[in-house]
């Protein structure tokens, strides 16, 4: 694990006793949530706080987000999904159920190929697609990233942020969501933006997710909309969908207790399992 890489974590719950009812003694599996571009692990504040009361969650800032260092050039998806595994290694964490939005959906595929079912008890797809790029994306990513070291991330976080959260978003969502953006440094931004215009296929990866797996989107997502999400949940052999009402693309933050209970669900379907 980089030392310096930034991330929030509490202790795992008290093992349960040898005598407690097979559902009691079953432990909870840890959670991983990975946040998108260009966001930090503030991000989930709702559902660490949801969570964090009776299972072990793991936040991180991603490489050249947040608090955690900042590589200049391109950052691929592979050196994020190298950090995560290294974390988990780093914290002992032997399986976990691996969550990512928008770009950490993407890196949590990545992540699930590195490490595969021994590792990912269950994969949360959320408002993220598998697709590569394509020319077009990839000569705009890296413009933008241009235009990130040129100009900073002011103007493109007022641009974009009645985007990343619907117009209709609480006031105060609308400014933490504005607030991580203008708070990201612009090297980062900027490498992870080249990083992500040369991502691989990840859609025959998905038909061989050996896991159950969980598809959620907002319904008013113009980033990754509704049909994204369908096309992803029908490639996947085990997967649940579930589309959030009245939200864009950070159901997350927008309307947390629909997105904490379809997340609620998924987990206690991966627990029993376990």
């Amino acid at each position: 694990m980089p030392p310096s890489l930034a991330y929030d974590d509490n202790p795992p719950p008290t093992p349960p006793t040898p005598h407690a009812s097979r559902s009691a003694r079953t432990s909870p599996t840890p959670l991983l949530l990975v946040h998108g571009h260009p966001f930090d692990r503030t991000m989930w504040h709702p559902q660490r706080t949801a969570f964090a009361r009776t299972r072990r969650v793991i936040t991180p800032d991603l490489r050249g987000y947040g608090a955690s260092p900042v590589t200049p050039g391109s950052t691929p998806l592979s050196r994020f999904a190298a950090d995560l595994a290294e974390l988990l290694d780093a914290l002992d964490v032997a399986t976990c159920v691996l969550a990512g939005l928008s770009m950490g959906g993407q890196i949590a595929m990545e992540c699930y190929d590195r490490l595969g079912p021994a590792r990912i008890r269950g994969l949360v797809l959320a408002d993220t697609f598998p697709d590569p790029e394509t020319p077009d994306g990839r000569r705009a990513r890296n413009a933008m990233a241009d235009r990130l070291l040129r100009e900073g991330m002011r103007g493109y976080a007022d641009e974009v942020l009645e985007k990343m959260v619907a117009p209709y978003a609480r006031p105060d969502v609308k400014a933490h969501v504005h607030r991580m953006m203008t708070a990201t440094s612009p090297e980062g931004a900027a490498a992870g933006l080249r990083g992500r215009a040369e991502r691989p296929d990840y859609r025959p990866l998905l038909t061989r997710v050996a896991v159950p797996a969980l598809v959620v989107v907002g319904a008013d997502d113009e980033y990754t909309p509704v049909s994204d999400a369908e096309a992803m949940h029908a490639l996947l052999p085990d997967s649940t969908l579930r589309v959030i009402d009245r939200a864009a693309h950070l159901p997350n933050l927008e309307r947390p207790e629909e997105f904490n209970r379809a997340l609620g669900d998924f987990l206690a379907r991966v627990d029993e399992a376990g």
